[in-house]
């Protein structure tokens, strides 16, 4: 007889990663449905252009929300593909470096994004 692991036995994180993709869309959806909104859905032309981008990312809460964005995208995008790659039944220590490289790219993506930010802001 043999024993089924449990989600919480996986060496890919199971429970816990399925948890971060709940979360992580749950929180997406409030930040999309914002971001659509402060983005295409308030301006009568629908479409902010550089300047009034410039003018918009110089309220705090907006960089906040749109750094939160980035965040929850990378995290959200990277825990699926990650979930698609263990598909294919790699070894406990593969999987423990497709996760540490996800994390890396993860990090970068949104150290990346927040430069880029910082370089929109500074700009205004």
């Amino acid at each position: 007889m043999s024993v089924q692991p449990t989600p919480t036995d996986e060496p890919g994180g199971g429970a816990g990663a399925f948890l971060g993709q709940v979360i992580s869309g749950a929180a997406l959806l409030v930040l999309l449905t914002l971001h659509m909104i402060a983005q295409h859905f308030v301006l009568p032309e629908g479409l902010r252009d550089y300047a009034s981008v410039i003018e918009w990312v110089a309220n705090p809460i907006v960089v906040v929300l749109e750094l939160s964005f980035l965040a929850f995208v990378t995290w959200h995008a990277l825990l699926g593909l990650r979930a698609i790659v263990f598909d294919y039944g790699f070894s406990p220590s593969t999987e423990r470096w497709i996760t540490r490289t996800f994390v890396v790219i993860g990090v970068v993506t949104v150290v990346y994004g927040t430069w880029l930010m910082y370089a929109i802001v500074s700009a205004a």
